[in-house]
């Protein structure tokens, strides 16, 4: 967890796929600063862990508070039930729309069927789109407020890379650089800003189920020949969620220790 003096006390934010890995990890980190989260969740096996980080949460003492909302991102409806239930518990306004829940499936060209690629799209594509549509209602008002509303989009370094397995997951998260530069173009004379984070070999379940040579990659890692953990993620994403980042927009961030360089 890490503290920067509070710099997002009171604001509200939503967290996608928020119950393990980077996206507990954002969670958290904004709620350190002062955020109040909302930390969506999708199976069963995954309420606990999130019920346990808004305990955790509850009891910084701070302005920070969080809940958990259980919702399957491929259910169009969620989107609003998202939204609904945020603002029901924290006031009128959404700051910050964090969309970091993810589905990663591997298959090569010949055996993906339209049932995988709606698996990847639905999730990685779609729901971004609507939950993006559900928010943006929502964000602050320039007349009522000094600071925009933050979108900050969880891409990853695939979507500029070509790995044997990865052609669904790559395209659709090449997908969001474009929504990421439209939205920012869009929502930019409002004073809302729209960002995107493309991390790369993260300590997390995904990368366990990606059958990388992890030695491999951690060897061609320049910035100290390892895989990032979720905080140095959550740190970066902290940052396009501040005051602080006020004039960076419709940017892709490789956040990925040299693994791509921009």
């Amino acid at each position: 967890m890490s503290n920067n003096s509070l710099s997002l006390e009171n604001k509200v934010a939503i967290v996608t796929g928020g119950s393990r890995g980077i996206g507990a990890g954002i969670a958290e980190t904004l709620a350190s600063r002062g955020a109040k989260v909302a930390i969506t969740f999708t199976s069963e096996s995954s309420k606990e862990s999130t019920q346990k980080l808004v305990n955790k949460i509850k009891r910084f003492g701070t302005s920070a508070d969080a809940i958990s909302i259980q919702a399957d991102l491929r259910d169009l409806a969620s989107a609003k039930h998202i939204v609904e239930t945020t603002v029901k518990a924290f006031g009128p306004t959404i700051h910050i729309l964090v969309n970091n829940a993810g589905f990663l499936e591997l298959k090569t060209l010949g055996t993906i069927t339209k049932e995988d690629y709606h698996q990847v799209f639905d999730v990685n594509v779609r729901a971004v789109l609507f939950m993006a549509e559900a928010v943006v209602g929502y964000l602050p008002k320039k007349e009522e407020s000094s600071s925009g509303g933050r979108i900050i989009n969880i891409g990853s370094i695939m979507g500029r890379m070509g790995y044997v397995g990865q052609s669904v997951y790559a395209a659709s998260k090449a997908a969001l650089e474009g929504f990421t530069r439209c939205w920012a173009a869009e929502l930019g004379p409002h004073g809302h800003t729209v960002n995107q984070v493309n991390p790369g070999a993260v300590d997390t379940d995904m990368i366990k189920k990606s059958e990388f040579d992890e030695e491999a990659v951690k060897k061609i890692t320049p910035l100290e020949n390892r895989f990032a953990q979720p905080q140095d993620i959550a740190d970066i994403v902290a940052f396009l969620a501040e005051e602080n980042s006020r004039w960076v927009t419709g940017q892709t961030i490789s956040a990925s220790g040299g693994l791509q360089m921009y």
